[in-house]
């Protein structure tokens, strides 16, 4: 066996094994997106039985409050007409009138306490109908991943002639995705982890205050507990669209750059402009894909180093090829001293868009000078 059909196999192994690994953790996330469906539908449930309680608190309070008025009346008469009503009629009459408010009294605080818990499971239900959309969406990009794998890698092997071009694809793939990891380990951990763990220990320091029942102090504390919570889930949907942005399956390449756009603008100060020219018609899944992730790396690339205050992103599609570009007023660089070490990256960087685009059959090109900002051009056949 020759050197280069060693090599080859040695990229097939890789090229299997990387779509045995996407496939078990899409095995993961599908496990993970049961449970939150069970637990989905566990606080459903809780959260029509706890309903159903309140409005029977509400219908117990307004029969109270009617018996408490009569009883009140009734006690005001039996006041006035002191002298004909005996002592035992006097005692009775005041303590039914004290018995009914201090029985609506009860009733009054088992409905704010029912009112709370109702709308603190709302909140979970809605959190956890949009988890299980979006972490959904994340099972079908991973999906989407796998016929890429399956097909555009494995084709690859066929397709190009130098054996060591294949290799070094497949190792920038596994980088990718071990960057990836890490960025996505490195948020969690960063993030959510941290809030979770506060979480915890919050929580225990209401089970203190409630063993001493110090009422007013846990209510406060559950009050700080849900604004933490509500940052947590805020930091995981960010988490989730970066990993796969749910409007890139449900609206097409278009909708989704307006929408990673819009946050970019929103999150860094950066003024942006946005073209699009042509029909909004959807594309193969792989090809939006790879264009969403060129743009969404392009403009990392310039929060990172441009130091620009102004990007313009236009689009083109038309109907045998897809035109993008990415300008922006920076500082600009010399493309021809920039010489990408594919020993050292580690990033899905400029060498990395080029080899996607290449994949597609497409011409990625760079035009830059120092001060005089960068421009990205992106052009890919449409079959």
């Amino acid at each position: 066996m020759s050197l280069n059909n060693i090599k080859l196999k040695y990229l097939d192994n890789i090229v299997k094994s990387t779509i045995e690994s996407v496939k078990n953790n899409q095995e993961k996330i599908f496990n993970l997106v049961e449970n939150v469906r069970s637990e989905y539908q566990r606080v459903e449930k809780e959260l029509q039985q706890v309903q159903q309680e309140t409005m029977l608190a509400i219908k117990q309070v307004d029969v109270l409050e009617a018996e408490w008025k009569r009883a009140r009346v009734n006690l005001m008469e039996v006041h006035r007409d002191f002298k004909k009503h005996t002592e035992v009629e006097v005692k009775h009459a005041y303590e039914f009138t004290h018995n009914k408010q201090l029985e609506l009294l009860a009733v009054q605080e088992k409905e704010k306490i029912l009112r709370l818990r109702r709308d603190h499971l709302e909140i979970n239900w809605r959190n956890l109908k949009k988890t299980i959309q979006r972490a959904e969406q994340l099972v079908s990009g991973l999906g989407l991943m796998l016929n890429l794998l399956n097909c555009d890698l494995q084709d690859l092997s066929e397709k190009i002639g130098e054996v060591q071009l294949m290799q070094q694809l497949g190792l920038n793939i596994i980088k990718a995705q071990e960057e990836e990891r890490r960025r996505v380990a490195r948020e969690i951990h960063d993030g959510p982890a941290q809030s979770m763990a506060n979480i915890v220990m919050r929580a225990e320091f209401c089970l203190k205050l409630l063993s001493i029942n110090n009422h007013a102090k846990v209510a406060s504390e559950l009050i700080s507990l849900q604004d933490l919570v509500r940052h947590s889930l805020k930091d995981v949907r960010k988490i989730i669209f970066d990993l796969r942005p749910m409007v890139l399956d449900d609206l097409g390449l278009v909708p989704a750059i307006k929408r990673y756009l819009e946050d970019f603008k929103e999150q860094h100060g950066i003024t942006v402009e946005f073209l699009f020219f042509g029909q909004q018609n959807r594309l193969q899944s792989s090809l939006e894909v790879a264009l969403f992730r060129v743009v969404q790396e392009s403009l990392n690339n310039v929060k990172k180093h441009s130091q620009a205050r102004q990007v313009k992103v236009s689009v083109e599609i038309l109907a045998n090829k897809v035109n993008i570009i990415i300008k922006d007023n920076g500082v600009g660089f010399n493309p021809a001293k920039t010489t990408p070490n594919r020993e050292k990256k580690e990033g899905y960087g400029l060498m990395g868009m080029r080899e996607r685009i290449q994949l597609l059959k497409g011409s990625f090109n760079i035009y830059s000078a120092p001060g005089r900002g960068t421009e990205v051009s992106i052009n890919i056949p449409v079959c």
